[in-house]
């Protein structure tokens, strides 16, 4: 099968992440695939190695300046409709909802609904839900909230983990003790309850890391706020921005509590990254995340409560739970649904299932 993954970036993101893991876990299961892109400020290539297997397709998108939100999307549109190449495929499947609105026919995998203000975005995301032929979702509870919104029903395959690359990475402490997050400083990462909630821990010595953060919104004002009222609190977070690929699972296995406010998730691939690497987990309390996780993490609903779990995790919690739910997601079973989805649909090649 000739199969198309769609992306909208070469950064670190967690969509991203799924696109190029679940290409190489079907490009090992011996299946064509592609990855398509846009190559963002000059970017030649994905973050990180990719399997010579996967063939990849980044696409120049150089930066304008003085480009607004609804411009740029526009712009990633239209720049990767211009390029992509749909008959060269038996399946095309889009993994956000600028890649999915390039394509006149398409797969798309729902990870998380959102509400957008600017435009622009608001109708490619109502594009990106209605036109795609097939959905999949990688958590039931994301299914459920795209079945009450728009009747439609998607395939849930949830996620993979790199279970060994996390759960094998060395501790230091060279940074001390610290809560780590990952994802930025934005509002769908909780980032200003988190930093409520640290300061109510007033935990002598810990300190509050800060890593990711590569995004297409426009979220300064935003962080002006979070920077204001860390300063009114007293706090002083790390903030690491976009964290080397290989520097990554070092970071996350040396914390002392991985901090995951989000209030917006599909799956949660850093939390379960995290609980891979024998981290306690302090998350959000969505309906997603009680899915996904269940007892092998604690859970929060404001910052008085966060401040109140990572306390208790601080304390010290017994990793093994958290390392074999995360044992359980292989990205070779993500690809082996995905392979069965396929050819379930109309115009794909022939085949059966496999068990």
């Amino acid at each position: 099968m000739r199969i198309a993954l769609l992306s909208y970036s070469t950064k670190p993101r967690g969509g991203v992440v799924h696109t190029l893991s679940l290409a190489e876990a079907l490009a090992d299961l011996g299946e064509d695939v592609t990855v398509w892109t846009l190559g963002r400020g000059g970017d030649a290539g994905f973050h990180r190695p990719v399997d010579p297997r996967v063939r990849l397709a980044v696409v120049p998108f150089p930066d304008v300046a003085d480009e607004s939100v609804g411009e740029r999307i526009l712009r990633s549109i239209a720049v990767l409709r211009a390029a992509f190449t749909p008959d060269d495929y038996d399946v095309v499947h889009a993994q956000d909802c600028i890649s999915a609105n390039a394509v006149d026919r398409c797969v798309r995998t729902i990870h998380h609904l959102d509400t957008f203000t600017t435009p622009e975005l608001a109708a490619c995301h109502e594009r990106a839900i209605v036109r795609p032929y097939a959905h999949v979702c990688v958590s039931a509870s994301v299914a459920a909230e795209v079945r009450a919104g728009w009747g439609i029903e998607a395939a849930v395959i949830p996620n993979g983990v790199d279970y060994a690359r996390f759960a094998t990475a060395p501790r230091t402490s060279e940074r001390g003790r610290y809560v780590l997050a990952v994802g930025g400083i934005e509002p769908r990462k909780g980032s200003l309850d988190l930093l409520e909630a640290f300061a109510l821990l007033a935990e002598p010595g810990l300190r509050l890391l800060i890593a990711g953060g590569e995004t297409l919104f426009d979220y300064r004002d935003y962080r002006t706020r979070w920077e204001k009222r860390a300063a009114e609190l007293g706090v002083s977070p790390e903030v690491l921005g976009p964290v080397a690929h290989d520097s990554l699972p070092s970071l996350v296995a040396s914390a002392a509590v991985f901090a995951f406010p989000s209030t917006k998730e599909g799956f949660g691939l850093a939390a379960m990254e995290a609980l891979a690497a024998g981290v306690p987990v302090v998350t959000r309390d969505l309906p997603v995340l009680r899915e996904v996780f269940g007892g092998a993490a604690r859970f929060a609903a404001d910052p008085p409560g966060f401040a109140r779990e990572m306390r208790v995790a601080l304390g010290g919690v017994d990793p093994a739970p958290g390392r074999a739910l995360a044992r359980r997601y292989t990205w070779r079973a993500a690809a082996e649904g995905h392979r069965n989805f396929y050819r379930r649909l109309p115009g794909t090649p022939a085949g059966h299932p496999t068990p």
